[in-house]
């Protein structure tokens, strides 16, 4: 099926059903609609080779995805699935790129011509991809936020934030010594953003609030996880919070405290960085810090396509930075702390 039968079907010019497929000129409400039914009835699909070379435009976006056994891979591939249901609104195709070449990969992508822009994610606060991309001219979009955002694009939840707002909630339950359980120290040593900026916000917010806290990392196991548990209750066996930001090592950590006797809300409570549905699957239903995912996934598409616009027209892209509030959703994890010893 070619455009040419769609023209002769729909009783307008190949160019009206060019316009119509590429917006670049206006037409009619009407004959939009009527080519757009017999596009569709009839199964047209533009040839990607031919209109790669009438835009000079390939209409794929890359999404550099992680490949490290310590992500948790359900919440990347939420966002990647977002980024690609909003990359097909708007006529873009996506092509998966593991991140395990680093800035090698990154060459080797901007150098092949594949794709019109980069979303980047799983950045680290130093990622140096990122000067790597900046030297090849790639329009580029980060979800995630380093060290230094200025002259880039990048959509992410306000992580610091999060972190502080575990701390205010447990402060107003009346807990004074609190715990965060975090990823395990690989996250840590490469310097994740996540990990590092929503530790920075609860540490800061501790401080403010003069409440005596502790950090401990964990690889999610179910050993890892009595480890860090046990090294929190040695050091401060006063501890009546805990913030937990490893979706691993929440299950453990329920199971873990309970053995100890420290009931969940009653004797314990505990505040998760997780996705809504898996707060929801644990007894009790955890309260949890959120973001949503889906919008990390629209927005980086569109400051990523509006980027590559402006490179077509010969204007420099705006950089934009979009930091995403958390929300905190109270469930059963969480109740005012008791005076009695917690032991």
């Amino acid at each position: 099926m070619t455009i040419r039968d769609v023209a002769r079907v729909a009783g307008v010019s190949t160019s009206t059903v060019s316009y119509v497929l590429s917006g670049k000129r206006p037409v009619s409400a009407e004959t939009r609609r009527r080519v757009e039914h017999f596009v569709a009835e009839l199964g047209y699909h533009p040839h990607a080779g031919a209109r790669a070379l009438a835009s000079k435009r390939s209409h794929i976006i890359a999404l550099v995805v992680p490949l490290r056994t310590d992500v948790y891979v359900p919440v990347m591939m939420e966002i990647a699935t977002y980024v690609t249901m909003t990359a097909r609104k708007h006529g873009y195709d996506v092509l998966l790129i593991t991140n395990d070449e680093g800035p090698d990969g990154i060459r080797r992508l901007a150098a092949s011509g594949l794709a019109d822009g980069v979303i980047l994610m799983d950045v680290e606060l130093g990622d140096e991809r990122i000067s790597t991309l900046g030297e090849l001219r790639t329009q580029t979009v980060l979800i995630g936020l380093p060290d230094d955002p200025a002259g880039l694009s990048c959509v992410d939840h306000d992580f610091s934030a999060a972190g502080a707002l575990c701390v205010d909630h447990l402060a107003g339950l009346g807990h004074r010594e609190i715990a965060f359980i975090g990823y395990g120290t690989g996250i840590y040593r490469r310097r994740a953003g996540y990990a590092e900026r929503t530790l920075a916000g609860f540490r800061a917010r501790a401080e403010e609030l003069r409440m005596r806290f502790l950090h401990s990392s964990c690889e999610g196991t179910y050993e890892s996880t009595a480890g860090a548990l046990g090294h929190i209750l040695c050091d401060r066996p006063g501890t009546t919070g805990f913030v937990v930001q490893n979706e691993r090592a929440l299950g453990p950590l329920l199971h873990l405290l309970r053995t100890r006797g420290r009931i969940v809300p009653d004797k314990a409570s505990v505040i998760a960085l997780c996705p809504e549905r898996l707060a929801d699957q644990y007894a009790p239903a955890l309260t949890a810090v959120t973001g949503a995912a889906k919008e990390l996934g629209r927005i980086a598409v569109e400051q990523v396509i509006s980027r590559i616009f402006a490179s077509v027209r010969g204007r420099r892209p705006d950089d934009e930075l979009v930091l995403l509030a958390p929300t905190l959703t109270v469930r059963e994890s969480t109740g005012p702390v008791r005076l009695s010893d917690p032991s």
